[in-house]
């Protein structure tokens, strides 16, 4: 089957794309811009990408259209599709049709750490010898591939709460049908199409709604919008993580959480974990993705040694490089209580040395300004943030971070910014990098100029 795919470089597009691909179908995609990781990846697995959304892009007429939810009424690209009379499906509809209807699907959501958690349960299960099949929202160095079908009878899904194309306005994980689901946590996000939390919630009930009573459901022990949820209904045993009177608890042995041990109760299985990630929010994707694997029969020994064993994932706190003794991380943050965590986690690791804090305002979210109140007071861990002011703003970017607890200094552009780093950026100094795009190739940028 020769299968299109339109937004093919977003990142659960581009797993999808790898899917198909792995189940022999001829892939092709379009996408208005193809940057890495996705479009190395994509290029290493044959997929031609088409740039620019035209109806070129159908040089030959496939037999199926695959269309991602960043697409709407008016693109070219719909529009034809629609006039030519094309058959077409959301990423969502075709992943569970084509992949999960005979898997056994273990589902991670929440608002944050959904890419590191799926990672983690992924790598644990390939640990103990499950070859799963996985689609994460990001590249896990242990893996070097956003997706593949695996060899056995479970899939690990990154299951977003976000809608699945301008066709089908459902949340994503409806379609997934999990019978092991992890809830991360629950915060407002996704301002373009949730009214409230209110809504989200609501979307999250009907997610539980669809879990059987065999499975499981493994939570936040402490995310009080978790708890609103379940009492909303909940028709299946549910496992705590976290801490106090938890299934699962998290003890911390370093102050960056590069060290803590995992318990399971009262059975008592313990496991100590020494790994290069860092921060608490990180051990309890780790408590996470252990108390999921073990509802798939995974001793937490072995969930423990796999741990210990992984690599982490691609921009997520990772290192890029240190120009003359400037270290410089890449990260995905992209929401006030992300860029809090991960600032956080960075600060305890490195003690003293001084912290700068480069971050694109890139979500529709944040586009819209519901996060523009809690947005200064994130970058407390930081000496000092620059900020990309981007196009049309809705809202006062300067006066929102005027007076906050470090300077923070709003950019027209991405040479603004790098030249401000370079003149001040001395040996021994932390910049960490934080947007959900490409932030204008500033990475490699701010590399080449730093040396």
């Amino acid at each position: 089957m020769k299968i299109h795919i339109l937004g093919v470089c977003g990142s659960f597009m581009g797993g999808i794309a790898l899917l198909a691909r792995g189940r022999g179908h001829a892939v092709t995609g379009t996408d208005a811009d193809a940057y890495p990781p996705m479009s190395l990846q994509l290029q290493e697995a044959g997929i031609r990408i088409y740039q620019g959304y035209s109806a070129a892009s159908f040089d030959e007429r496939p037999d199926l259209v695959i269309i991602g939810n960043a697409l709407s009424r008016g693109n070219p690209c719909v529009e034809y599709v629609l006039d030519s009379g094309l058959p077409y499906v959301s990423g969502p509809q075709w992943l569970r049709e084509e992949v999960l209807a005979d898997k056994y699907v273990l589902a991670v959501s929440g608002t944050h750490g959904k890419s590191t958690t799926t990672s983690l349960l992924a790598w644990i299960l390939e640990y103990a010898g499950l070859r799963p099949g996985f689609l994460v929202g990001a590249v896990p160095h242990d893996f070097g591939v956003s997706a593949r079908l695996g060899g056995g009878e479970y899939f690990v899904v990154e299951a977003d709460e976000y809608d699945c194309a301008f066709f089908d306005k459902r949340a994503k994980f409806l379609h997934y049908r999990p019978k092991t689901l992890v809830i991360t946590n629950i915060e407002y996000d996704h301002a373009d199409i949730f009214s409230d939390l209110a809504a989200i919630r609501r979307e999250f009930h009907h997610l539980i709604r669809t879990i059987p009573k065999s499975g499981t459901v493994i939570c936040s022990a402490t995310d009080a919008e978790i708890g609103k949820v379940l009492d909303m209904g909940c028709w299946t045993p549910v496992e705590r993580f976290g801490a106090g009177r938890s299934d699962w608890l998290v003890t911390p042995e370093s102050e960056d959480y590069s060290v803590f041990s995992i318990q399971h109760q009262p059975q008592g299985g313990i496991a100590r974990i020494n790994w290069s990630l860092l921060g608490h929010h990180n051990a309890d994707n780790a408590v996470a993705a252990a108390a999921a694997a073990h509802s798939v029969g995974v001793p937490v020994s072995t969930a423990g040694s796999g741990l210990n064993r992984f690599r982490g994932v691609q921009r997520r706190l990772q290192r890029i490089g240190s120009p003359r003794g400037i270290t410089v991380y890449d990260d995905f943050a992209h929401h006030p209580t992300a860029i809090r965590a991960t600032l956080e986690s960075l600060r305890r690791h490195v003690g003293n040395a001084p912290i700068i804090a480069v971050m694109e305002p890139r979500s529709n979210t944040m586009k819209l300004g519901v996060h523009a109140d809690d947005l200064a007071p994130s970058f407390k861990a930081a000496d000092r943030a620059f900020i990309l002011h981007p196009p049309k703003l809705s809202w006062d970017l300067r006066k929102a971070v005027a007076g906050g607890p470090v300077p923070c200094r709003v950019a027209e552009n991405v040479d603004e910014i790098i030249g401000a780093i370079v003149d001040i950026a001395r040996p021994g100094d932390h910049v960490l990098i934080m947007s959900n795009g490409n932030f204008g190739g500033i990475h490699q940028r701010l590399l080449e100029a730093l040396k």
